[in-house]
Order: C-alpha cells, then structure tokens, then sequence
C-alpha cells in the first residue's frame, strides 16, 4: 500500500458520501466532496508516477474507485432530474460494457492487461467535468443549461466512442490470440 493507492482508496470510499449527500438534498456539501474526489484521481495519478510508484493493484483500484464514483453520481443525479435519463443509461450501460468485457477477456485470454485507452482518459475526465458543473449549477442556484446540456452531449459522444473502442479492440486481441491457437 502506498500514498497513491491511499488517495485512491479515498475516492472509493467518498462514493456513498456523495450518493447520500445528493440524495438527501445537501447539494453543496456533496459539491465538495466530489469535487475533492474528482481532483483526487488527478492527484493519485501524479502521485503514482512521481513519489511513490505505480502498482498493479493501483492499476486495478483507480478504474473501480472511477467507475464506482462516476456511476453512483450519474445515477443519484439522474433519479433527481439533474441528468438526462439517456445519459445515465449510456454511462452505466458502457461502465457495465467494460466490466463484463474485461472479464470476459480476462477468463479466455489470461491476458488483460489494464491500461485505459485515451479516449476511455477524455471520457472520465468529461464525465467528471459535467458531474462538477451539475453539482456547481444545482448547489449554488446558476442557471447552466446550455453549458450543462453541451457538455452532456460531450460526455454522451465520449462515452460510446470509449465503449466501441474497448469493444474493437478486446475483439482485435482475442482474434489474433485465436488465430495463434
């Protein structure tokens, strides 16, 4: 265990908070706290590279702790009305993509290897953008529609394409693993 995995850890365990937080209305309190657990992803990153080393286990956990925060957030946000209904489901519907897809290449392949792809990086950081600024409009009383629904339909962009290109290139990897047998 190190100081990145810590941070990372932080992030997983301020998922409920934030859950509980949004949907108990304490909307500015929640800002906050997802607003530190968002910048923290950066922070655990930089950390990993330049102090204290990157791991495999942290190579594991900062997906999951991503995953768990986004999904919680874009679902507590879109039972209260803050996000589009068509946005939630393709949040959740391509986070479950990915595991199911991982897990399906892990069991045939033995081979996954988890290193996001940069498309999959923009997607997060979009998604975490937007959830920022829902929490920010909603907390604070500004009117951000248009900003939110532009970058609604940014992170709706992002989304599926980080899906089709984990779709494409798991196949990619499996037929040619196939094609050596």
């Amino acid at each position: 265990m190190n100081i990145a995995n810590l941070i990372t850890l932080g992030r997983l365990f301020s998922v409920p908070v934030v859950v509980w937080l949004i949907l108990s209305d304490q909307l500015m309190v929640g800002f906050w706290v997802f607003f530190v657990a968002a910048i923290s992803d950066g922070i655990d990153g930089a950390v990993a590279k330049y102090i204290s080393g990157e791991t495999v286990f942290g190579s594991y956990l900062d997906p999951l702790a991503d995953k768990a925060l986004l999904v919680s957030a874009f679902l507590s946000l879109g039972h209260d009305g803050y996000i589009a209904t068509w946005l939630v489901i393709l949040v959740v519907f391509r986070d479950l993509l990915i595991i199911g897809g991982a897990t399906l290449f892990q069991t045939v392949t033995r081979s996954l290897d988890m290193k996001p792809l940069l498309i999959s990086k923009i997607n997060t950081f979009m998604q975490l953008v937007l959830v920022t600024v829902v929490l920010w409009a909603a907390a604070y009383d500004i009117q951000g529609g248009i900003i939110i629904a532009v970058l609604g339909y940014i992170v709706g962009a992002t989304t599926f394409l980080s899906g089709a290109a984990y779709v494409i290139t798991w196949s990619n990897k499996a037929s040619e693993m196939e094609g050596k047998e």
